[in-house]
């Protein structure tokens, strides 16, 4: 009865062992496909940032309504995607500036 108490054991061992290392190699399988995988949850979470915005800013969106109804929506198209390159090109600029000044003063400092 202990010899085949010890052998459970041993082959239970064995058996998470083995588990643990197709853990292993699965997670090394999977990581081409972690960014692919990610993009339902980006989504998601994009989604829930919108409501909480348009919840907290309900001017923003009745504004944006009624600029539809005012004017073409053609026109309202085109504007909000230049307001929206602007926004994304301030962005950048404003992200890149802080590291690029330090950069130009450590090299004048040298």
């Amino acid at each position: 009865m202990q010899t085949r108490l010890i052998e459970l054991h041993q082959q239970r061992g064995r058996l998470q062992e083995r588990i643990a290392n197709q853990r292993r190699e699965l997670a090394l399988q999977m990581a081409p496909l972690q960014g692919v995988l990610a993009v339902p949850e980006r989504v998601g979470r994009l989604v829930q940032e919108g409501k909480q915005f348009v919840v907290q800013h309900p001017l923003v969106l009745g504004t944006a309504l009624a600029s539809l109804l005012l004017f073409k929506p053609g026109f309202v198209v085109r504007w909000a995607g230049r307001g929206v390159t602007v926004w994304r090109t301030w962005r950048t600029v404003s992200a890149m500036l802080p590291g690029f000044v330090r950069e130009r003063l450590r090299s004048v400092r040298k």
